[in-house]
């Protein structure tokens, strides 16, 4: 099991929303050198909690800086964009990483009404089309003709190269299940935003309505998975409180940096909140680098999965990056080092 990363480039209390595009970025070389899969980048807009507000420039700023690494979004918000422009930039980080750039779509608005109305005017409408889109995404990053009768069927996607990037469609609900479907791409589940609630839904719907593509004649599909690994399971609970008290504001609409460890020791939850931030914490995925590896592997393993993105948010940016070397070396000791990890990449196994 080979695992990607997931990053929302999330703001913490006490730092500049621009620090964590800098963490971004040293978060990117080091799972590079961890020999992760993917390392996928999330597109949020006019919120106190991410500064991702262009995942495409961060692609092309980990892309020259990383070797092996897949780079992806998760995923640039098709309705906010022209289906061209969006092929155009996909087709120039192609270029900067041949062989190396994963194209997630999403439909969902990464903000609230206001803000995807200041994006795009026609939002709302543009989000009904958002099948369309797809296929002209496609058509534009593939070099494809475009269905007769199309408007725009003489104009393509620059540059041109021999390879193309990864499509993907991304969601939280049926819908995007059904679209990855119909057009024979990869689908991925955002299990952080339910706590895993519909995954099963949602993959077994597509891989029922799966419509064979030249590129993909079987149906390849993914979680995004929310996950902490810490030096002891202790130490791990001590560092979830953080993401524990911010979950519990996003529950509420509320969306601030994360709060520090000593900020969610300090707070004083009344008793419906302790029963809440109780039930986050059973549903969450925290333990030493073991634990963790097995509980992702389990969840692959129960869905039929070969890929999991891991998405961990804690307020220390050491912290966080021990996370994931954690998990990189617990992989591979339960595996023997197979698909990437390895001392190859600087883990003892």
């Amino acid at each position: 099991m080979r695992f990607s990363v997931l990053d929302q480039s999330g703001t913490a209390s006490g730092r500049l929303p621009s620090d964590a595009i800098a963490e971004t970025l040293a978060l990117a070389r080091l799972c590079d050198q961890l020999g992760y899969r993917r390392y996928w980048l999330a597109e949020h807009h006019n919120s106190a909690s991410q500064a991702g507000t262009a995942p495409e420039i961060l692609m092309a700023a980990i892309a020259v800086s990383t070797q092996h690494i897949r780079i992806g979004s998760a995923g640039v918000m098709l309705p906010h964009y022209s289906a061209l422009k969006v092929a155009e930039v996909f087709r120039v980080l192609d270029a900067l990483a041949p062989g190396r750039i994963d194209m997630g779509l999403g439909r969902a608005p990464g903000s609230d009404g206001r803000t995807a109305m200041a994006l795009n005017p026609n939002a709302a409408q543009a989000a009904e089309f958002f099948p369309a889109q797809v296929r002209d995404v496609l058509a534009w990053t593939r070099a494809q003709r475009l269905p007769d009768g199309h408007p725009f069927q003489a104009v393509t996607a620059q540059p041109a190269g021999v390879t193309i990037p990864e499509p993907w469609i991304l969601g939280s609900s049926a819908y995007g299940a059904q679209v990855a479907a119909h057009f024979g791409v990869p689908y991925c589940f955002a299990h952080f935003i339910t706590d895993g609630d519909g995954a099963a839904e949602a993959l077994d719907l597509y891989r029922d309505l799966y419509q064979p593509s030249a590129e993909f004649p079987e149906p390849h599909a993914a979680l995004a998975v929310w996950a902490l690994a810490g030096p002891t399971a202790a130490e791990a609970d001590k560092l979830f409180q953080s993401r524990a008290l911010w979950r519990l504001g996003r529950d509420r609409g509320v969306y601030q940096p994360l709060p520090s460890v000593a900020e969610a020791e300090a707070y004083k939850p009344t008793a419906a909140e302790q029963a809440r931030l109780a039930q986050t914490r059973a549903r969450a995925i925290v333990g030493t680098g073991e634990q963790v590896a097995a509980s992702l592997m389990e969840l692959a393993r129960s869905h039929g999965l070969d890929d999991i993105a891991v998405l961990t948010t804690i307020h220390d940016p050491a912290a966080r990056q021990d996370s994931y070397r954690l998990l990189a070396a617990a992989s591979a000791r339960r595996e023997g080092t197979v698909s990437g990890f390895g001392p190859e990449f600087g883990v003892a196994a």
